[in-house]
């Protein structure tokens, strides 16, 4: 059978084929799907947040029990640390079990057909599971609030920004175990451990060690700290401390990254990237 000169068969353009939507389309349909996935198990969510949220209180409470006024004078340092590691944990754990999952339905492989390329993808990913860890740390620190009766300065937008790039590096260790837990299957123990080193971290000695802030979370826990108890707005923080919270975010996230298509890649070469 011939096609007439000069026609075109029915559903094809003379210019080729068109993109029915761009990135702006493919992050919305990613958030979308993410939330839904969620809700759909609320009792799981629900769960999630109530562990969380008993965490705290143990700490809290038998902390006072404990150490009495101690507790209570840095209470507000607690508050802000513990809404940084709800975050930078979600965040973290958050992505790498969305490509566990991804390599385990067999659905890894339909990424890399995409027209927009595997990459996209996963980065439109990260802001999905970023903007979810938002919103329930949120109603964390807000319990944590009226469950120990103290008030926080907040910034709205300096919190953001600051907690945004702090997570940034957390999202590059996430995409590094993303991808070797899809080139050799089974590392949950060391997914798991690199959770606890997030307490450390936070806590870490700033102005003792001031070289700890090159760390991943470290200079954002600190930035953190000030605008929330202190009330200090981005642009009041000194020039080095911005470089270093942006330098740390797009280092770590860049290493991620590269760690990340590096293992991918070797899993495809061996013929293991669907296996699970």
């Amino acid at each position: 059978m011939t096609v007439a000169e000069g026609s075109q068969p029915e559903g094809i353009d003379a210019g080729g084929p068109t993109r029915t939507g761009g990135y702006y389309h493919l992050l919305k349909a990613v958030i979308y799907r993410d939330l839904i996935i969620w809700l759909r198990y609320p009792v799981n969510a629900a769960t999630g947040l109530l562990v969380t949220l008993i965490f705290f209180g143990l700490m809290f409470y038998g902390g006072r029990m404990v150490a009495g006024q101690a507790i209570t004078d840095t209470i507000e340092g607690l508050i802000v640390g513990y809404f940084l590691w709800t975050l930078a944990q979600g965040s973290y754990y958050g992505i790498t079990s969305a490509i566990q999952a991804e390599a385990s339905w067999g659905t890894l492989e339909r990424h890399f057909m995409t027209p927009f390329g595997f990459g996209p993808v996963i980065l439109a990913k990260s802001i999905a599971v970023t903007l979810r860890t938002f919103l329930t740390s949120a109603v964390v620190l807000a319990v944590m609030l009226v469950l120990t009766g103290q008030t926080l300065a907040l910034p709205v937008v300096t919190v953001v920004v600051v907690a945004w790039l702090a997570v940034a590096s957390v999202f590059g260790l996430g995409l590094a175990m993303g991808g070797l837990s899809v080139l050799y299957k089974r590392i949950n123990n060391v997914v798991n451990l690199l959770q606890f080193v997030f307490i450390a971290l936070i806590s870490a000695p700033v102005f003792e060690i001031p070289w700890l802030r090159l760390l991943p979370l470290v200079q954002g826990s600190a930035m953190l700290q000030e605008s929330m108890r202190e009330g200090v707005n981005l642009w009041a923080f000194e020039p080095v401390d911005l470089t270093l919270l942006v330098g740390t975010a797009v280092l770590y996230l860049g290493l991620g990254y590269g760690v990340f298509l590096l293992t991918t890649r070797r899993a495809r070469r061996l013929g293991v990237l669907g296996d699970y």
